[in-house]
């Protein structure tokens, strides 16, 4: 195994439609093709680590609906720790409505379902498997007050922790994530959390060092198709460079990126050696149509990475 990495965070249920346009208020239009998924930022999270081989624990709630035998079915196929799975009487899954277009761009609604139940107590009851982990994950689709008792959960106990902020939330106090060891937005994302904007690399870079400047350590910002960018309090800035594909569709790229960090990540503790390898599994994954099953085992990545250098 490459290192033991926890989820604390979310998992959805994906709708996928494939369409020529997005239609307009009030326009109704036929789409060519309809797909059903597991999916989810800390379900897809996991999966891509557990794919590559890292040790992986999730700790989520699903609902009491149809989906949450699949759901917890697919955790198990993927060899992740299903322990701190738990169902919720009552109430629905999580479910994400996904529109892809032909250019390979998304849009996407969620409804966050359980995921919006899972409290600081469901992280208590797995305290003593996750002070076994080398890093927690978490994303913004659960409860604030979830993911702030967490990164204060990972500081108390030596855990590194990474939070992606996603989907952003205008209402996140930075103040009580400033604990965390890597926060690791998009632009869009980015510029919520900052107040600032950010429409090219140099607003990105400013942006970051603004979070830096309020004390949180790392931040990592990912730029799709331009790759990422490093921003630490005391090194200059680093840009990772990208791998050229031709995307067919790139939902579920972000978390592709974050799953295969982190994979690397607690393996050699090398961050710059994790972050170019988090930059190519996420291209990888946007060359197939979905989210999880778009995500390469390691084997399947190993190729890729020797066919783009």
């Amino acid at each position: 195994m490459a290192g033991k990495i926890a989820i604390v965070g979310s998992n959805m249920v994906d709708l996928i439609t494939y369409t020529d346009r997005m239609p307009v208020p009030g326009e109704t239009i036929e789409a060519p093709r309809f797909e059903m998924g597991c999916g989810g930022k800390g379900a897809n999270q996991a999966i891509a680590a557990a794919r590559l081989g890292a040790d992986v624990m999730m700790v989520t709630k699903v609902g009491d609906d149809i989906f949450a035998d699949n759901t917890i079915r697919n955790f198990e196929t993927s060899g992740i720790d299903t322990r701190f799975v738990d169902r919720v009487p009552g109430t629905s899954s999580g479910i994400a409505p996904i529109f892809v277009e032909p250019s390979g761009e998304n849009s996407i609604l969620i409804i966050k379902g359980a995921n919006a139940t899972l409290s600081p107590a469901d992280v208590d009851r797995a305290a003593d498997a996750l002070r076994e982990c080398d890093l927690i994950i978490m994303q913004q689709e659960i409860p604030l007050e979830t993911i702030y008792y967490t990164i204060a959960f990972g500081a108390r106990h030596g855990i590194e922790t990474l939070f992606n902020p996603a989907p952003a939330d205008p209402d996140l106090d930075t103040r009580k994530i400033e604990a965390v060891t890597f926060l690791v937005p998009n632009q869009t994302e980015l510029a919520t959390i900052s107040g600032r904007k950010v429409d090219n690399d140099k607003d990105a870079e400013a942006a970051a060092r603004s979070l830096i400047a309020r004390g949180i350590r790392t931040v990592i910002v990912t730029l799709g198709s331009r790759g990422a960018l490093l921003i630490t309090s005391n090194e200059p800035p680093r840009r990772i460079e990208p791998v050229q594909v031709t995307p067919v569709d790139t939902t579920g790229a972000g978390d592709a990126f974050i799953g295969s960090f982190a994979r690397y990540y607690v393996e050699s503790r090398d961050l710059d050696a994790a972050l170019h390898m988090a930059v190519r599994y996420a291209a990888d994954s946007i060359t197939r149509s979905g989210t999880q099953k778009s995500y390469a085992t390691k084997r399947e990545f190993e190729a890729f990475c020797k066919n783009h250098g």
